[in-house]
């Protein structure tokens, strides 16, 4: 869901956070310590009221620089003159912060497939310690895309008083066919025999590699891959038509997927955060909720015309329980073909939001059914 943007913009600090003693999971399980691996962009103490939490999605970094470049520089969203950016990588990540790559120190190797479940809300518990340790009161907003969003609207429910506005880009509670396509997603990688049940010593690259391309159908949508690749043969030389190796411009876009990904990525990390965004959820009780509202809290949520991984109808009803617990929330949608990757495709359809939402005058408050899905 991230993608590795051509960008020359460093972070002023890239570090590490060490949780010492055992971290509580939410699952039951613990970690002997967790290591947050963060980047800030901009003055810390000279922004310290205008601190932005940027949470990345999927395969993203604390390094939000690489992935989502275009939204920095003057008069963008993430103007280090006007604010302060935070990335910190989710518990769970194969970028630095603790995960099954990791050393386990009980056995002195990687934990592999021995990796804890943890969930959303581990890492926002875990953002929070860090952001105490920098001296962050409050956050001017917390903003993700995707598994991104969810730590975002995690920030509203565990810590409302700590935030003053959340964006949620193209986030809802993942539907049946979202679950079903992650189902597949790990079948992939753990019917590689070179995955030997987790505790491989070089990357399971067929499993993991079909599990990005079947990803990469899900972020994209048909509308475009009709556009760009429509039935043409793809350039490797042999006739799709009469060769069974032969491929068609998409499949040939689906392999350079693959490839690139394996080299960047961890196949139990994959495991780890895909069931993650499985289990996340908004609470059934609706007074959780209306802790947000009672904050003053304002939950900005932003839904993608051709999103299928999280159709626009998901984000409207997610943002509908905000808005019927007597949440300032908004909802806005982005016109676009690329599917639930279109926020980092195309950056130049949310620029102007997340200006007016960070910066701007307020929306004016949403009904709860304007929110609602038809």
């Amino acid at each position: 869901m991230a993608k590795e943007a051509a960008t020359t913009i460093r972070p002023e600090v890239e570090a590490d956070f060490t949780l010492t003693g055992p971290f509580q999971l939410e699952c039951g399980g613990t970690l002997p310590s967790v290591t947050l691996h963060y980047a800030i962009y901009g003055d810390l103490k000279q922004h310290a009221d205008r601190v932005v939490l940027v949470c990345h999605a999927l395969s993203g970094s604390a390094r939000v620089a690489d992935w989502w470049g275009e939204m920095f520089g003057p008069d963008l969203p993430f103007d280090t003159d006007r604010c302060c950016i935070v990335g910190v990588n989710i518990v769970g990540s194969c970028y630095g912060t603790t995960g099954p790559t990791s050393i386990d120190p009980a056995t002195g190797k990687p934990y592999g497939p021995d990796f804890p479940i943890v969930t959303v809300g581990d890492s926002v518990r875990a953002q929070a310690l860090l952001l105490d340790h920098l001296g962050v009161k409050q956050l001017h907003a917390a903003v993700g895309g995707s598994i991104g969003g969810m730590q975002a609207l995690e920030w509203a429910l565990r810590y409302p008083e700590r935030a003053k506005q959340v964006v949620a880009i193209g986030t809802a509670p993942l539907n049946a066919m979202g679950l079903a396509l992650n189902h597949l997603q790990r079948q992939a990688i753990w019917n590689d025999p070179e995955y030997k049940y987790g505790c491989y010593e070089k990357q399971p690259a067929k499993g993991l590699g079909l599990a990005r391309a079947l990803a990469m159908c899900s972020y994209k949508s048909g509308v475009l891959f009709d556009e760009r690749y429509g039935r043409n043969p793809n350039r490797n030389g042999e006739d799709p038509f009469t060769s069974l190796t032969g491929r068609f411009d998409v499949g040939g876009y689906l392999d350079h997927q693959e490839e690139i990904f394996v080299r960047r990525f961890d196949a139990n990390t994959f495991v780890t955060i895909t069931k993650l965004m499985d289990a996340w959820d908004l609470p059934g009780d609706d007074s959780v909720i209306e802790r947000a509202g009672q904050h003053g809290l304002r939950v900005h949520f932003v839904g993608i015309s051709s999103d299928w991984l999280f159709p626009p109808a998901d984000v409207r009803r997610a943002c509908g329980r905000f808005a019927r617990a007597g949440v300032n929330t908004t909802y806005s949608e982005l016109e676009s073909a690329h599917g639930h990757d279109a926020f980092l495709a195309e950056p130049n359809l949310i620029v102007g939001q997340l200006n007016e939402v960070l910066y701007g005058t307020r929306f004016r408050h949403a009904a709860a059914g304007e929110c609602a899905a038809d």
